[in-house]
């Protein structure tokens, strides 16, 4: 008899190895480390946020965080903000440059806007509005959108602690260093401006091109094209500081003292009124802050003389006329600049600005 066979083993699946091209893409497709995959995602996570343990950056500190886009509609928020607020208030505009340039004979707002306008019909009370809002829309897109990036870039060099604790020193650098950029962006269409708007009727030309080809043909006699750069500064740059130290305060104050409530409890008419009477106090002391200097730049547009010769000339007393229609016209231009801003910001989702310190 056959002796019984043995059972037979079942064969063991082969495992080929897969040839040397193929090694690199298999070892590309293997599964990361747990620890690698978390580090992966800590860098994406800190490209917009402020993680424990790494080096704060104010931008990633707000909500929303402030991205290069956020700046961007900031620039554009700007652009509205003076471009339109400057130009509406063109009359009132050519009374205080008129009040300055000759005092004697433009003795007061209201004499001054009805002497220009039975000198030079309704018109003349137009002047210069071309180049006001080409300026101030330059001016508005650097001022504002410069301002928000270097408040943060200070809070940043700062550190978290010392940029609350310190916020009124950066506010005060922040728009100083902004406007800097800005006056630079206004100064041209600056000179244009105060030169229609001072020149007697026929003595310069009214059309905004034919007043920039006369600038620019006699640009030596007229210092053009930044001949007024550095009374712009000595003017703007106290504005500006003023203007947004005091805005920024004046809003903490009022969600701290009036609004108690987190300010996001509160509907957004509230909000942007808190900006508008905000905007308006800071405005009444950038008037007073800024005006030696903007009366200095209205003589100048005469030609020929320098700030100093200017400043000389005209004594400590008589470079503050002009001084009430100029806090009636800035009071309400930063209350209407603040307030367009903020409700540019408000429909782009980015909420209302200042009060540092205040409840959010």
């Amino acid at each position: 008899p056959r002796s019984p066979r043995a059972p037979r083993r079942a064969a063991s699946p082969s495992v080929s190895t897969p040839p040397a091209s193929m090694q690199g893409i298999s070892t590309l497709m293997a599964p990361l480390p747990a620890g690698l995959m978390s580090g992966r995602r800590t860098i994406a996570a800190s490209a917009n946020t402020n993680v424990p343990g790494e080096k704060w950056n104010a931008r990633w500190s707000h909500t929303p965080p402030h991205t290069d886009e956020y700046y961007l509609k900031c620039m554009l928020g700007g652009l509205l903000s003076c471009g339109i607020t400057h130009t509406l208030v063109t009359p009132l505009d050519v009374a205080k440059c008129n009040m300055q340039v000759d005092p004697a004979k433009y003795t007061g707002t209201f004499q001054a806007l009805g002497l220009i306008m039975k000198e030079e019909g309704v018109g003349g009370l137009l002047k210069g509005w071309a180049p006001t809002a080409i300026g101030y829309s330059m001016q508005g897109i650097v001022k504002f959108g410069f301002y928000e990036f270097f408040k943060d870039y200070y809070s940043t060099l700062a550190g978290e602690e010392n940029a609350h604790k310190y916020r009124g020193f950066i506010y005060l650098a922040g728009s100083a260093s902004a406007e800097f950029f800005a006056d630079i962006a206004l100064c041209p269409m600056e000179m244009v401006k105060v030169k229609v708007q001072t020149s007697p009727a026929g003595t310069f030309p009214v059309e905004f091109g034919a007043a920039l080809s006369a600038m620019s043909s006699n640009a030596a006699e007229y210092r053009f094209p930044f001949g007024s750069v550095t009374p712009l500064w000595s003017r703007q740059i106290p504005y500006t500081m003023a203007k947004f130290y005091f805005f920024e305060k004046v809003v903490e104050l009022f969600y701290t003292h009036v609004f108690t409530q987190p300010r996001s409890s509160y509907d957004k008419t509230t909000q942007l009124g808190v900006t508008f009477a905000s905007g308006y106090i800071a405005g009444v002391v950038c008037a007073i802050v800024s005006h030696p200097a903007d009366t200095v730049v209205s003589k100048m547009s005469k030609g020929g003389k320098s700030a100093g010769q200017v400043i000389s000339e005209l004594g400590f007393s008589g470079m503050w006329g002009g001084l009430t229609p100029r806090i009636v016209m800035i009071g309400t231009l930063t209350g209407l600049q603040w307030w367009i801003y903020d409700t540019f910001k408000t429909a782009m989702g980015m909420g209302t600005s200042g009060g540092g310190g205040g409840k959010k």
